[in-house]
């Protein structure tokens, strides 16, 4: 059975049985039709996947893999702010009258900072520091930005890596402040597992392990009955991930460098809504 499907149910009745609601507190989020969105959320949940044992989709239902890597590449290649150059619409609700997200996210992967080695972005140093320098304790990318919020749509939710190496393998803890865990748990494991894969091979290195640390993850009350019913499916094999093997640059990789092969996901009958 897929690993990510039991983490998945383990985190998802965890935050179910003992999350605290927030339903008598001023929330910022709202529904569509203006209803304050409240959740059941958990503090400090801590995920492990060895991605060299598994691709961690889940198959309770079904990762819309392509547009998942079309968002990270966006964000981490093209380093974009600007919504029209995604294929998805996730991202509409947060656009500006310009059509970007303001200072979030890509914008801030994209600014340029001294070093005594040049001038570099910060996907750029981490390239750099994989090939130079890869026992270095200071590989780390930030996109929450103090003196930039308040021209950001939306304040980075997934915001930080620290990068890792150890004998030979390519390991990464992914920091994220919060999370909408049916709507965004799956999606942003399988992102930045890719985003993995992608400096490994860069670097010339091996597939290690990803570690997700979210200090707020939380189920919508609008979500409750989906979760519900996916925690009563069984979870099926995990799919294998398949790179292609002629693609080692790290800004020459596409969505269709990437496939799963043997994914066999539960149907999925239900519109998730998103709170904004």
């Amino acid at each position: 059975m897929s690993y990510a499907d039991v983490i998945f149910k383990k985190n998802c009745t965890d935050i179910l049985q003992n999350g605290i609601s927030d339903e008598n507190q001023p929330v910022r989020p709202r529904w569509s039709d203006g209803t304050p969105a409240y959740t059941r959320r958990a503090f400090a949940m801590i995920n492990k996947y060895d991605l060299a044992a598994e691709f961690p989709a889940l198959t309770l239902r079904r990762l819309s893999f392509k547009n998942c890597i079309d968002e990270i590449l966006w964000i981490w290649q093209k380093k974009s702010n600007r919504v029209s150059e995604l294929k998805s619409k996730i991202w509409d609700a947060w656009a500006d009258e310009s059509g970007t997200i303001g200072k979030a996210y890509g914008y801030q992967l994209g600014i340029k900072h001294k070093y005594p080695e040049g001038e570099f972005d910060q996907v750029n140093r981490v390239l750099f520091d994989l090939k130079n320098n890869p026992s270095s304790r200071r590989i780390i990318t930030n996109m929450y930005t103090h003196q930039d919020l308040y021209e950001m749509n939306l304040y980075p939710c997934a915001y930080s890596l620290t990068f890792n190496v150890t004998n030979g393998r390519l390991n990464a803890i992914l920091n994220q402040r919060s999370q909408d865990f049916l709507t965004a748990n799956n999606w942003n494991v399988c992102q930045y597992s890719i985003l993995l894969h992608m400096f490994a091979a860069d670097a010339g290195l091996k597939i290690g392990t990803l570690v997700h640390v979210i200090a707020d993850a939380h189920i919508y009350d609008r979500h409750i009955h989906i979760v519900k019913n996916l925690l009563a499916r069984e979870p099926r094999s995990a799919p294998v991930l398949h790179i292609n093997p002629n693609v080692h640059d790290f800004y020459d990789f596409t969505p269709d460098d990437f496939s799963l092969e043997g994914y066999k996901p539960h149907k999925f009958e239900h519109t998730i809504e998103v709170a904004v």
